[in-house]
């Protein structure tokens, strides 16, 4: 039974893995990943929008300023906690439900469901095409629409964005979403199937609605951004390291050694513990600087560079970045099938 069901597992994640790289994420509202977003949107619109007894008596005259604010954090941060518990918990419910109840039904349905709902679950084709908007709105349309296509990919401000801070923009995107967007869902799911997998796209969503450090998220958004920094340390560091390996094989126009070489110095030059981790690989391979400061909110958020400029950064780096992000994945899908494979031969000669 075991075995059969790991079977089916691989034949699933592999066909999901195609399937994602053929069509990519359809534009509709209910794709699971933009039910998780609504949901989180909910969460937050009913426990945010919950006054504590410290706020609503901020103006009381026996009540201290500080004990005020204090009560205030914790009570958004008490919010926070419960919308990620409510939302990895719906996740869990709805992915399990749908996954046992298929393959109680019929094995071969419960193929095709678990294949579909790995095809939800990686964002391969959509992170090229995303980004590709990019470089098509540079060599065909105006700076404006460049500056427009690159606002639906980043949470930086982009209107006063020049071109190189629109493609710097674009491929740190690439460089970035290459761990939160591919390898490490794809790991998940190899490991847990759809339910994992999606309990990680759960906790990513999150992560870049609420996770941000300004007035509105800094409490509220906490525990969302602390358990997506942990969920995301080992992924991303394995998604650096098939990076690496990527920029070896892929030859002219990449350079393996400075991958490496950037990824060691670099690879903590960011706010997050993850996210430099690829964009240093990512900077190293093409030979260009990446980050420095940024606008976010209206405000300059300083920020240290990643990599060297051994030359100035250009348009084409954008399908650099992409082809670079597509070894990876390639790499990982293979690694992990092979794993998922031999645990399966290993199953078979011991009888289960």
């Amino acid at each position: 039974m075991i075995k059969t069901i790991l079977l089916f597992h691989i034949i699933a994640f592999v066909l999901g893995f195609f399937l994602d790289l053929l069509i990519g994420d359809p534009h509709w509202i209910y794709h699971p990943v933009r039910l998780i977003g609504l949901l989180i949107s909910l969460c937050e619109k009913i426990f945010l929008g919950k006054k504590s007894k410290a706020e609503s008596d901020s103006t009381g005259e026996e009540t201290s300023g500080k004990t005020d604010d204090k009560k205030a954090e914790n009570t958004k941060i008490f919010f926070g906690l419960l919308t990620v518990i409510t939302v990895l918990f719906i996740t869990l419910l709805i992915t399990g439900a749908l996954c046992f109840w298929s393959y109680y039904f019929n094995k071969y349905l419960g193929l095709a469901v678990e294949a579909i709902l790995t095809y939800f679950i990686l964002a391969t084709k959509s992170l090229k095409s995303e980004s590709m908007k990019v470089y098509k709105a540079l060599n065909t349309g105006t700076l404006e629409d460049a500056r427009h296509a690159v606002s639906m990919i980043v949470g930086r401000d982009t209107e006063n964005l020049s071109e190189e801070g629109v493609v710097k923009a674009a491929v740190e995107t690439v460089a970035e979403n290459t761990s939160d967007g591919v390898i490490a869902p794809m790991i998940f799911t190899c490991l847990g199937g759809p339910v994992l997998g999606f309990l990680y796209k759960a906790v990513n969503t999150m992560d870049s609605m609420i996770g941000y450090k300004n007035d509105k998220y800094l409490y509220f958004g906490r525990a969302a951004a602390k358990l997506d920094d942990f969920v995301n340390f080992i992924p991303a560091r394995i998604s650096a390291y098939l990076m690496i390996l990527a920029a070896f094989l892929g030859g002219k126009g990449y350079n393996g050694k400075k991958a490496k070489e950037i990824f060691k110095r670099d690879r903590f030059n960011h706010a997050s513990p993850n996210s430099a981790q690829t964009e240093s690989v990512c900077a190293g391979a093409l030979g260009v600087r990446l980050a420095g400061d940024a606008s976010y909110f209206g405000k300059i958020v300083k920020k240290p560079y990643i990599g060297d400029a051994d030359r100035n950064i250009e348009r084409d780096d954008i399908k650099r970045a992409c082809r670079l992000m597509y070894i990876t994945a390639f790499l990982c899908m293979i690694i992990c099938t092979v794993i998922l494979i031999t645990t399966w031969e290993i199953l078979l000669f011991a009888g289960f």
